[in-house]
C-alpha cells in the first residue's frame, strides 16, 4: 500500500448517475488487480499541498471512500486507471465535481482481488448495478489471455446499464432489468442458470441481496436440496463484496462480516473477494 497523490486526468458522467473518472497515480497501479481497491479522501488539496500523513487532511465527508479499480490504459505520461461510481451522497458527490488537473489524495491498491486461474478457458462475469465496475478489468485481462467471456449485466432499469459498446467486442453481454425496460425482465441472477454449466469459473459484484440470491442458484444447480445446504464443492465462485469502510487496512473492523461458521471476517483485508459458499 502506497499514499500518493492522483491527478484527475478526466471526468464524465457515463450513464444514469454513474461517473467515469480517470487518473495519472502510477504509484497505485504497483500491485494493482482486477478486483483490488484503492480509499479516496474527499479533501481539497492542490499543488502547494505538502504530502500529509492522511489524517492532516480536513475532509467532508470525514471518512474516506473505498472504490475498486475499473479499467487500466497506458496514457501520454505513463499508465492510468480510472475508477466508477455512483452518486449517492456526499463523498461521491464531491468525486464527480473533480475537474481534469485536480488532485485527490488516496492509498492503494488494498484487499485480495479476483483469481483469474489458468486451466479455466470459459468465465462467466455478473454485475449488479454499480457492481460492474471491477468486472470490466477483469473481462479485459480474460480477453487478453484468450479467455471466452460472458458478462451478465444487471440493473433496475434501462438507465442503469452499462454501456454495452464498452465492453470488449470479445465478450458476449447479457442484459438483465428489473423493469424489464431493456434487455431481458428480470434480474441477473435469473439467468444464471443457463451459463452455469458451460463456465468454468464464476466472479460476481454487486449488493449482498445479489450474493445471497446467487448462492441459492448455485447451489440448487449443484445438485443441493433446499436453500443454503451443505453440499460437495462446485466450480469456483468468487464473490467481490461491498461494505462500508473507515481505514481499508483492517484497524476499524467497519466492514467486518460473519461467515456461515460465525467467524468476522474482513471485507478490507481478508476480502473483498470471498468463495461466496463461505459467506452465504
Amino acid at each position: 500500500m502506497k499514499p500518493a497523490f492522483i491527478r484527475v486526468v478526466s471526468s464524465e458522467r457515463l450513464y444514469g448517475d454513474t461517473y467515469l473518472t480517470w487518473f495519472d497515480g502510477p504509484d497505485l497501479l504497483r500491485g494493482a488487480a482486477p478486483g483490488r481497491f484503492l480509499m479516496l479522501r474527499c479533501a481539497n488539496v492542490s499543488d502547494d499541498t505538502p504530502q500529509p500523513t492522511g489524517a492532516s487532511l480536513a475532509s467532508d465527508p470525514l471518512l474516506p471512500r473505498a472504490m475498486s479499480y475499473h479499467r487500466v490504459r497506458e496514457g501520454e505520461d505513463g499508465p492510468q486507471f480510472s475508477i466508477l461510481f455512483d452518486v449517492v451522497g456526499r463523498g461521491t458527490a464531491w468525486l464527480a465535481a473533480r475537474s481534469p488537473g485536480d488532485l485527490v489524495y488516496a492509498w492503494g491498491p488494498l484487499g485480495r482481488g479476483y483469481s483469474l486461474r489458468g486451466l479455466g478457458q470459459n468465465l462467466l462475469l455478473i454485475g449488479g448495478g454499480i457492481g460492474i465496475a471491477p468486472l470490466l478489468w477483469l473481462a479485459d485481462e480474460a480477453v487478453a489471455r484468450g479467455k471466452s467471456v460472458v458478462l451478465v449485466v444487471g440493473a433496475r432499469s434501462a438507465s442503469g446499464v452499462f454501456p454495452a459498446h464498452l465492453v470488449p467486442p470479445e465478450a458476449e453481454v447479457v442484459v438483465t432489468t428489473e423493469d424489464g425496460s431493456l434487455g431481458r425482465k428480470g434480474r441477473a441472477t435469473d439467468v444464471v442458470p443457463e451459463y452455469y454449466g458451460w463456465a468454468d469459473q464464476v466472479f460476481a459484484c454487486g449488493p449482498n441481496a445479489m450474493f445471497a440470491a446467487l448462492a441459492d442458484v448455485v447451489r440448487q444447480v449443484d445438485g443441493a436440496e433446499g436453500p443454503r445446504a451443505r453440499v460437495r464443492r462446485g466450480k469456483p465462485v468468487q464473490a467481490l463484496l461491498e461494505a462500508p469502510m473507515g481505514c481499508g487496512t483492517g484497524i476499524c473492523y467497519g466492514c467486518a462480516v460473519f461467515d456461515r461458521r460465525g467467524e468476522p471476517r474482513l471485507v478490507c483485508k481478508d476480502g473483498p473477494r470471498f468463495e461466496i459458499r463461505d459467506i452465504w
